[in-house]
């Protein structure tokens, strides 16, 4: 058992290299081609497995973790520190981005051209937030409809902001009606329990579901598209990467844990976010680490990290609004002032939860573009390369959420002793 939980991180890494030269072999036998089609199949069915488990997962672990939390009495005071970590790392991580445009100066070399500067479709707007917040139906449901050749075609989903606000509802009532309650909570935790056991099964398909995705990767996006942003792909992942290997290692550090045995838990969720470019996709397996693989408290961890997977995005609206931002600003020859990036950093510490219903960097783009009164046309020239920019940027944020978690749990003498000690990832278990 501990050699093969042990082994995990190994086989997910196997299987992202395995996908790595499937992609390019794929690349050259063309979009089309079997390969190429298989690995975006394996992919998407893997994802669909994940998504398919967030919203029982979620509904069921935040009302145990209501239930767990009355016992507790620094209740309070987690949820003030998990959010003030929230901001302490986003500010962090928008000085980071800010510093680096301005050395930079992606927008002063880029080689993109005026006539891609299109609005996008979906615009951020700080009355987003209490959208978010308000569920539109007990399952949190939305509908969309896409016309596509004429035809229109309707698409459901979760809004997983308005599940977690149900959720603590409902668990709140079911605390406070007393032994009538009692009854729902024994069956939440039986379901808890269930859909626990089909996420087991589910995340033994990591190493393959991260090897299609990646190939898949590979065959759509190639690099090509980002010679002509250079300068600002190069700010962008440089961020990323000074903020995932520099400032979270220094935290950990800070806070008396060990970054090594930290990324050996959690890097399997990390690879997962990367690949799927989806916070949500990852959250499952994020949860996961987290409470076995970190010595994170379930009551906590349930709570925390779902929340974290919606509002917590260092990535998505930290460093790429302020680096693109600011490119923006400079292409169209616009100066910033001061107090402009005051405002990108009030706009990236608060502006993930203003669009946390909803999803994408460039939605978090427009909203700071809005904020400064810049162009929104300015975030069409950064779509050709956005997909591979969202692979990065998922990463750190999936880090994070997994971050955040760990260090409150640290300095509220929660975490499991035993678990501290373990140097790999605890998440391949029957």
């Amino acid at each position: 058992m501990q050699t093969l939980r042990r082994s995990f991180g190994l086989q997910v890494l196997i299987g992202m290299i395995a996908g790595l030269a499937l992609g390019f072999v794929a690349r050259g036998t063309g979009v089309g081609s079997g390969l190429a089609e298989t690995l975006r199949i394996v992919g998407e069915i893997f994802v669909q497995l994940l998504k398919t488990l967030v919203v029982p997962l979620v509904f069921t672990a935040i009302i145990a973790s209501i239930a767990a939390l009355r016992d507790l009495d620094n209740a309070r005071r987690l949820v003030i520190s998990t959010l003030a970590w929230f901001a302490i790392t986003a500010l962090i991580a928008v000085s980071i981005g800010i510093v680096l445009a301005l050395v930079i100066q992606p927008g002063v070399t880029a080689g993109v051209s005026a006539a891609s500067a299109v609005a996008p479709t979906t615009a951020g707007s700080w009355l987003d937030f209490l959208r978010g917040l308000v569920p539109a139906n007990i399952l949190g449901l939305e509908a969309s409809t896409k016309l596509t050749d004429d035809t229109a075609r309707t698409a459901l989903s979760f809004n997983v902001l308005q599940i977690i606000v149900i959720a603590i509802t409902i668990g709140i009532a079911a605390v406070r009606i007393g032994d009538a309650g009692a009854p729902f909570l024994a069956f939440n935790a039986s379901a808890l329990a269930l859909f626990r056991r089909i996420l087991r099964w589910v995340i033994r398909l990591t190493p393959i579901g991260t090897g299609a995705l990646l190939g898949n990767a590979i065959v759509r996006y190639g690099w090509q598209s980002l010679s002509a942003l250079g300068a600002f792909s190069i700010a962008v992942y440089a961020g990323l990467a000074i903020v995932l290997f520099v400032v979270y290692p220094l935290l950990l550090l800070a806070n008396g844990l060990s970054p090594r045995r930290f990324f050996a838990a959690a890097w399997p969720a990390i690879q997962l976010g990367f690949v799927s470019r989806s916070s949500i996709a990852a959250l499952p397996v994020t949860e996961d680490v987290v409470e076995r693989g970190l010595g994170v408290p379930r009551t906590y961890a349930a709570f925390a990290v779902p929340l974290a997977a919606t509002t917590k995005m260092d990535g998505c609206a930290a460093i790429y609004p302020a680096v693109s931002a600011i490119f923006v600003a400079q292409y169209y020859g616009i100066p910033l002032h001061a107090a402009d990036y005051v405002l990108i950093v009030l706009v990236s510490v608060l502006g993930s939860s203003a669009t946390a219903g909803l999803t994408g960097a460039v939605v978090m783009l427009t909203l700071t573009l809005s904020t400064l009164g810049l162009p929104l046309e300015g975030a069409g020239l950064l779509l050709a390369i956005d997909p591979i920019l969202d692979m990065g940027r998922t990463a750190v944020n999936v880090a994070g959420q997994a971050l955040v978690p760990t260090i409150v749990a640290k300095r509220q003498g929660l975490l499991d002793p035993a678990l501290q000690d373990v140097e790999a990832s605890r998440t391949a278990t029957a």
